[in-house]
């Protein structure tokens, strides 16, 4: 989770889209160049299964001067010792 928040402040969408699992990963990814990335809180993680494991998280930023949250439960599973991001709920 923390090497994909790094990955979205730094834009590096090759590496977004290599973590993400090949059953959701998206043809293509468009990232908002002009948020300015404040912080990221693990509220929560467990394990849910061998290979798959949940995040709570809140990730904050601004654009356009307006302050964001973004607080999600994301789901992962792990592939050949790396974790994947497979999908998540919007809290």
């Amino acid at each position: 989770m923390r090497s994909r928040y790094s990955a979205f402040v730094r834009g590096d969408m090759p590496y977004l889209l290599a973590t993400w699992h090949a059953s959701q990963r998206p043809a293509t990814l468009v990232l908002e160049t002009k948020a300015q990335w404040l912080g990221l809180e693990i509220k929560q993680h467990r394990i849910t299964g061998p290979d798959r494991a949940e995040v709570e998280f809140v990730a904050r930023f601004r654009l356009g001067g307006k302050a964001v949250r973004q607080h999600e439960r994301s789901r992962f599973v792990r592939e050949e010792d790396r974790w994947l991001y497979v999908d998540g709920d919007v809290l």
